[in-house]
Order: C-alpha cells, then sequence, then structure tokens
C-alpha cells in the first residue's frame, strides 16, 4: 500500500499528448479543453480549419498547448499524415480520444452509395485506421497508452422514428472494436476503452431536434445534459487513475434509454 497514494487518483496529464477527433464542435471540442486544461498537449482535428484555429487561439490563451491538423476521417492517407504531422510537432502521441463521427439521418433503403460509405469510413474505418497507428508507435516505442472510443446508446437502443440504422451498427461495431483491441494490446500496456453517450448537447444533436422536435420532455430528468457533465469519465479513463481499466464501455445516458 506505501507505493500508492491515498487515495490513488490523478488528472494531472503533464507530459501526455492526446489526439483527439472531430474538435470542431460538440463533444469534441469540450474533450480536447479539458484535456489541455489538466495539462496534455492536444492535436486538434477536424475539417472545418476556421473552426481548429479558433480553438487552438482560445486553448492557448488559457494556458494550454495544443497543435490544430486538418483531417479528414473518411481519408486514410489523411489520418496517417496528420498522426505524423502530430508527433512532428508535439511528439510522441500517448493518448488517442476516437470522437469524430456522422449520423446517417435517412432510412435504409433511402441511403445512396456515398453516404453508407461516408457514415462508416467516418464512424468506423477512420477510428479502426487511426487506433491501429497510435497503438503500432506505442508497441515500437515500449511505451504505454490510453484510447478512449466515443460510441452512443444508439448502439444498444433502436427505435422506429431514429432513422439511425448505419449510425448505430457503426457505433455497436467502435464498442466491439474496443472490446478487442483492449484483448489484444493489453500486453503492451495500451488501455483501450469506450464512452457511449445518450442524448447529450452537441451540433449533431442539434441537426436531430430540428427534424424531430424536442424530445426532453420525454426524458426521466426532462433535460439534455451538457458535454461537461461527461468530464469526469473522460478524464478516468485518459488518466493514471484507471490503469488497470481496459476494454470497458461506459455508458452515460442519464437514464434515458433502456438496458
Amino acid at each position: 500500500m506505501a507505493d500508492f497514494p491515498l487515495p490513488n487518483f490523478s488528472i494531472d496529464l503533464a507530459g501526455e499528448v492526446a489526439f483527439v477527433t472531430g474538435t470542431t464542435s460538440g463533444l469534441g471540442e469540450r474533450f480536447a479543453r479539458i484535456l489541455a486544461a489538466c495539462g496534455a498537449s492536444v492535436v486538434l482535428t477536424g475539417r472545418r480549419v476556421a473552426r481548429l484555429e479558433k480553438l487552438a487561439t482560445e486553448i492557448r490563451e488559457a494556458g494550454g498547448t495544443c497543435e490544430p491538423i486538418p483531417l479528414d476521417m473518411t481519408s486514410r492517407d489523411s489520418i496517417r499524415n496528420a498522426f505524423r504531422t502530430a508527433e512532428e510537432k508535439l511528439g510522441l502521441v500517448t493518448i488517442l480520444v476516437n470522437n469524430a463521427g456522422i449520423p446517417d439521418a435517412q432510412r435504409i433503403v433511402r441511403m445512396s452509395d456515398e453516404l453508407v460509405d461516408s457514415v462508416i469510413d467516418t464512424n468506423l474505418t477512420g477510428p479502426w485506421v487511426l487506433a491501429t497507428a497510435f497503438a503500432s508507435r506505442l508497441i515500437d516505442e515500449k511505451r504505454a497508452g490510453k484510447i478512449v472510443n466515443i460510441s452512443s446508446m444508439a448502439a444498444f437502443n433502436v427505435t422506429p422514428q431514429s432513422a439511425a440504422s448505419l449510425y448505430s451498427t457503426t457505433k455497436l461495431a467502435i464498442a466491439r472494436m474496443t472490446e478487442a483491441m483492449a484483448v489484444e494490446w493489453s500486453r503492451f500496456n495500451i488501455n483501450v476503452n469506450c464512452i457511449a453517450p445518450g442524448a447529450f448537447q452537441s451540433e449533431m444533436l442539434d441537426g436531430m431536434l430540428e427534424r424531430i422536435g424536442d424530445i426532453s420532455q420525454g426524458m426521466p430528468r426532462k433535460r439534455i445534459p451538457a458535454a461537461a457533465q461527461m468530464d469526469s469519465t473522460l478524464l478516468f479513463l485518459v488518466s493514471p487513475s484507471s490503469e488497470c481499466v481496459t476494454g470497458t464501455i461506459i455508458k452515460i445516458d442519464d437514464g434515458q434509454g433502456s438496458r
């Protein structure tokens, strides 16, 4: 017991380099801010360059360290180039948050091939390619690391009204990917975990609410939580406090959905 502080809990991320996808809005933007506030050097990625630059300015003004890098999650070349650039700018990446994702917002039989490819590439293939690049580097360097994949409660609960069948499929695949990677990479001290949020305030949810209206009054607590209410879960999974936690899927839905 003498080797561990009391309590054995820390959110100090000084010296860590965190690569976060989808930081131009919503959960990804919040994740980037909170990781920087806890001392990590943060790689900001996304397709909307102006938003990346704005977020980078705000993080730096608050005393954080970050690097904005344009990234298209549907392009393997873009993913690998962005990852190499991140390490050139900030050093070995030790934390990966696979957050980027897009909805389908369409019934299955009406989806074009282009939409199908875009959803699968962004939500599943891209995170797979990025996690592989991340783990390969850490294995070569014999360094430990943390991956947090962002799934969704839609992976476990589909309704006739949701028009999110492909989104749901990709997010369930992300949860299973988490479990499989955790087993394969545990001997390298790479922890792979997953957060499955319910309805949280975000740009993606705003688009859905425009189509179907306010859903909060049908929820047990009659509210839609803010992204900040996920801070503690993210920080637990990327910090030294979760050293023995891998292959875990944490559902955060404020009691909204069925199990």
